[in-house]
């Protein structure tokens, strides 16, 4: 360790795992300290489950791991360590005394609760705070700032198209390969009766020494926190993460396109990719993975329509997320247009309810920390949309539960694309569909008790009830969306019987979880 006191104090958060971090670009071991802490608080504020708190403690001991090996010096505080704050924050006070570093450095943080707490014990303690850009995506907050000035809508197509033109991603001649920006239309496509064929099996890897030990640690330390720690296979190092991306390209991405929006019972995995939290931690970088994706297009490997399809969740969806996230906090955290006041059902924890498509999307879950983008939005949040859950909840429940969960891309998914909360900011319409979409997209209801035709009766399906009747709460608001209109054309061809009858359906399905 540098003799006291010291230059910098590096502070490396857990999701910021990568050599090429902006906080490291002037490190010099000779006068300076890199700061790494495991705390306890930050798996509490949300109760966090096992496999997220397991992928985050193990991907930072691997790249600890990783620092030692070049000789850099290292303050690495353990969960468990002796004297131990819990929080973040106390832990990075006691660094500072002990150092005296004439600066704290920081790439920006993922969180604005983190960012804040950075900000606040810099002003307490009298240390200067560099917190530099994050060069782990396309663009930078400011980027999206200047994108939103003067526009009355932020539509992710628009911006998305810009960055296509500014980083010359399929682009050729000044326009997009393949005559279209957008290829959604090509990917919407259903398993049919048969389900899923010659779907490739997952890449994971078998827990080594570290992660066990983590494991080990959670179960005990966190004993009590939803998930099956014992599952947990992710890659937790950069090595293994472009193995995993490398596997997607080669295996999964050619028919990733046709049916990214499919589900079907027990078949988690399908054709997607399984990136997104080595992403999300820094293990891999968004602008090699679009890389990768183009070149296969190029090679001839994987259709148009595949390739687009996932480049526009990186490079558009993504980027477009995070420019939401920094331009509307903190106030977006509390948004809640449609004034919804439900708690969350107590099923989300446990996956104990008779709703086939809720009940395995929620035990998968727990028990994987995954889901795809589809269960998340048409499963899990529109149910909870529908039910009339408070965002805030199902932004917590979602923070909790999936391993590839951080503040700055869950939040405006959950919030905004998924809740609606923010009354439009992120989505041009309320996500909601009745039963007979999830029939379609999936096998869920062939064994359900419930008929996703019927909105009244004793084998209504919950979605179909809770569909037709949100629409009738909020027709006054909707009327006012024009993409909504077809959906209140469908609502005023029912009679006023069959209104009422809805209502009451409604209301008993509510009764029927507080009950």
């Amino acid at each position: 360790m540098p003799s006291k006191p010291i230059r910098h104090l590096v502070i490396i958060l857990g999701d910021q795992l990568t050599l090429d971090s902006n906080a490291l670009i002037d490190f010099d071991p000779t006068q300076d300290c890199i700061w790494m802490a495991e705390a306890a608080q930050e798996s509490t504020h949300v109760p966090s489950s096992k496999l997220r708190i397991v992928f985050f403690l193990s991907a930072m001991r691997h790249f600890a791991q990783e620092l030692r090996s070049k000789a850099w010096p290292l303050d690495y505080t353990l969960l468990n360590s002796l004297g131990h704050s819990a929080s973040l924050m106390g832990e990075l006070e006691k660094a500072v005394h002990h150092y005296s570093p004439q600066q704290l450095i920081v790439t920006q943080p993922g969180d604005y609760r983190t960012l804040e707490g950075l900000r606040n014990l810099s002003a307490n303690l009298n240390v200067p705070l560099i917190v530099k850009p994050d060069s782990h995506f396309f663009t930078q907050p400011q980027d999206f700032e200047k994108f939103a000035t003067h526009r009355k809508q932020l539509r992710m197509e628009f911006w998305y198209r810009e960055l296509r033109k500014r980083f010359d991603i399929l682009m050729q001649d000044g326009q997009p390969v393949g005559g279209e920006w957008n290829f959604d239309a090509e990917n919407r496509k259903s398993f049919g009766k048969g389900g899923p064929t010659g779907v490739p099996e997952p890449y994971w890897v078998a827990p080594d020494a570290i992660t066990q030990e983590v494991i080990d640690l959670i179960e005990v330390t966190f004993g009590s926190h939803v998930g099956e720690a014992s599952n947990f296979s992710w890659p937790v190092t950069r090595c293994e993460a472009l193995k995993s991306l490398q596997i997607f390209i080669e295996q999964r991405l050619p028919r990733f396109g046709d049916f990214e929006d499919a589900m079907w019972t027990n078949e988690p995995w399908l054709f997607h990719a399984h990136i997104s939290a080595a992403l999300n931690l820094k293990l891999l970088n968004p602008r090699e993975v679009v890389a990768a994706a183009q070149s296969a297009y190029n090679a001839g490997h994987a259709p148009i329509a595949s390739v687009e399809g996932f480049i526009r969740q990186i490079l558009g969806w993504r980027e477009y997320v995070r420019g939401m996230y920094w331009l509307k906090m903190p106030q977006y955290l509390s948004l809640n247009a449609m004034d919804a006041k439900m708690p969350l059902p107590s099923f989300y924890w446990d996956a104990q309810t008779d709703m086939v498509c809720l009940q395995n999307v929620i035990a998968q879950t727990l028990k994987l920390g995954y889901a795809h983008h589809i269960q998340r939005l048409m499963v899990l949040g529109l149910y909870s949309l529908m039910l009339g859950v408070d965002p805030r909840f199902v932004h917590e429940w979602f923070l909790s539960v999936f391993v590839d969960a951080v503040e700055w891309v869950e939040l405006p998914n959950t919030l905004g694309m998924s809740q609606y909360g923010d009354g439009g900011s992120m989505a041009s319409k309320p996500y909601i569909a009745s039963g007979k979409y999830i029939q379609r997209m999936s096998n869920y209801c062939n064994s359900c008790p419930y008929d996703p035709a019927l909105a009244t009766g004793p084998t209504a399906c919950p979605m179909t009830t809770l569909y037709w009747n949100f629409l009738i709460r909020h027709q006054t608001v909707l009327s006012k969306n024009p993409r909504m209109a077809m959906q209140l054309k469908n609502l005023a061809r029912l009679s006023e019987d069959k209104v009422i009858s809805i209502q009451d359906a409604a209301h008993q399905h509510i009764a029927s979880l507080q009950s």
